[in-house]
């Protein structure tokens, strides 16, 4: 049993996060903490000036409130909500926070992901803790 487990939230039409969730309350052990992560990358220059312009503070204050929901489920839980690479992200925090397990979705790889890689896939080849890939 794991007794810091860092669940990756992504919130998008492919990844549901309830498989994750479930998968990190079985391997937590007795008094575990869970982090739930999300990593929300920066909305590139050409793109923002299309959104209105509270967009980013509302997108960031939608998102806490939904990983705080998560979060709850567990005795020991707390979310985090970064800015940057997702891949590089999930494994600073990762290392910076003495995590010894990730949870991470994935979806199935395409030709493309074999050429420039999946998030999953980059977290499991540099990650120092154990990686649970949920798909």
């Amino acid at each position: 049993m794991y007794q810091h487990i860092l669940v990756a939230v992504a919130f998008d039409a492919d990844h549901d996060p309830e498989i994750s969730l479930q998968v990190a309350q079985a391997l937590a052990g007795k008094n575990a903490r869970v982090t739930l992560l999300h990593v929300q990358e920066k909305i590139p220059g050409y793109a923002i000036a299309y959104m209105p312009v509270d967009y980013e503070v509302s997108l960031k204050e939608a998102i806490i409130d939904r990983l705080n929901e998560l979060a709850e489920r567990f005795e020991n839980g707390a979310s985090v909500l970064v800015s940057g690479h997702s891949g590089r992200t999930i494994l600073d925090w990762a290392g910076e926070n003495a995590v010894d397990c990730i949870v991470i979705a994935s979806h199935r790889p395409g030709l493309q992901d074999y050429f420039l890689g999946s998030t999953a896939s980059r977290v499991v080849r540099h990650a120092h803790c154990a990686v649970h890939v949920v798909r």
